[in-house]
């Protein structure tokens, strides 16, 4: 072999290895993003594969689960790179020790839950909630909701039988009436409100602002930060198309989070439009209030600064 062809293959190689490099720098092999049901944004990107589209080079995983405290307890362990959640999961997570950063928030949706009742039941305010026994998940949103809504009524969790349930068995317990309320978030709200007898007791409206966020690892942010912002980009591409296409969506919707077209249709209309933004001073600020009021009650070991868990963009790229 002349000293051409191994100068030319020696080369071929060099820069087949820089463009493997770059390739690398510029964004991952892999992307794993964590979605519940309620993530509609999510879910419209998905279905389109925008997020693919930005990504050819990178394999894209898309997982699955039922809250957002086991969602954020799979990116801590560093089985995701992306997800999103409610209000509270981060709250915890960030109280437990794990490294992750808020990246990105939608508007708050406090008309999206909800604490419902039996229809027959005589549970008729907030205070008659005193001795009952209340269903929600720990960690989650509706647990911020049962806080503050007991608040309100001048009482405390201590002052209810706390019943910590997964959405799928708080159901099963509400239509046996083995529970005596439950607080609980769409679709799952609208998907029991089409099949089960129940009473609003109370939105979140004027008691709990149910933010919207969407987080990731310390790490995979300080890697690959221009993945985040392009992430941000596409899952804003996906709210977009949902604003013009509400009846194709909702069909969408129904199909992937498993919801009759009827309760589809309520979900979405309680929802309000959720363009994606990194955090704004106001937003830290609730968010800073709900984990306040978490040490407050005792539920978490110390206080936490939620600015130590936010994503500045302008810091970190």
């Amino acid at each position: 072999m002349s000293f051409r062809i191994l100068l030319c293959e020696f080369l071929l190689v060099v820069v087949l290895s820089a463009y493997a490099a770059c390739a690398h720098a510029g964004g991952p092999s892999e992307l794993r993003i964590g979605y519940q049901k309620s993530s509609v944004n999510l879910l419209i990107a998905r279905h389109l594969g925008s997020i693919e589209q930005h990504f050819p080079d990178t394999r894209v995983r898309w997982v699955e689960f039922t809250a957002g405290p086991q969602l954020l307890e799979a990116l801590g362990a560093g089985s995701l790179d992306f997800g999103m959640t409610g209000d509270t999961p981060p709250i915890f997570a960030q109280a437990a020790g794990r490294d992750i950063l808020y990246v990105g928030q939608e508007p708050p949706k406090p008309r999206s839950s909800a604490i419902l009742v039996p229809p027959g039941s005589n549970i008729t305010s907030l205070s008659a909630l005193r001795g009952k026994r209340v269903a929600f998940q720990k960690g989650s949103s509706a647990h911020y909701l049962v806080l503050r809504a007991l608040q309100r009524a001048g009482l405390s969790l201590a002052d209810i039988r706390a019943v910590y349930l997964v959405p799928a068995d708080a159901r099963a317990a509400f239509e046996s009436h083995s529970i005596d309320a439950w607080a609980i978030w769409d679709p799952y709200w609208a998907a029991a409100a089409h099949s089960t007898p129940a009473r609003v007791l109370s939105t979140a409206e004027g008691i709990a602002d149910d933010d919207t966020f969407y987080e990731s690892s310390r790490k995979f942010v300080e890697s690959y930060p221009q993945t985040v912002q392009t992430l941000l980009g596409a899952i804003n591409e996906a709210e977009h198309y949902a604003r013009g296409h509400r009846d194709e969506v909702s069909g969408w919707v129904a199909t992937a989070a498993g919801l009759e077209p009827e309760a589809a249709t309520t979900f979405l209309a309680r929802r309000s439009a959720s363009p994606v933004d990194t955090l704004s001073p106001a937003t830290i600020a609730r968010q800073q209030a709900v984990a306040d009021a978490f040490v407050k009650e005792g539920l978490l070991p110390h206080q936490i600064n939620v600015n130590d868990a936010v994503w500045h963009p302008k810091e970190i790229s």
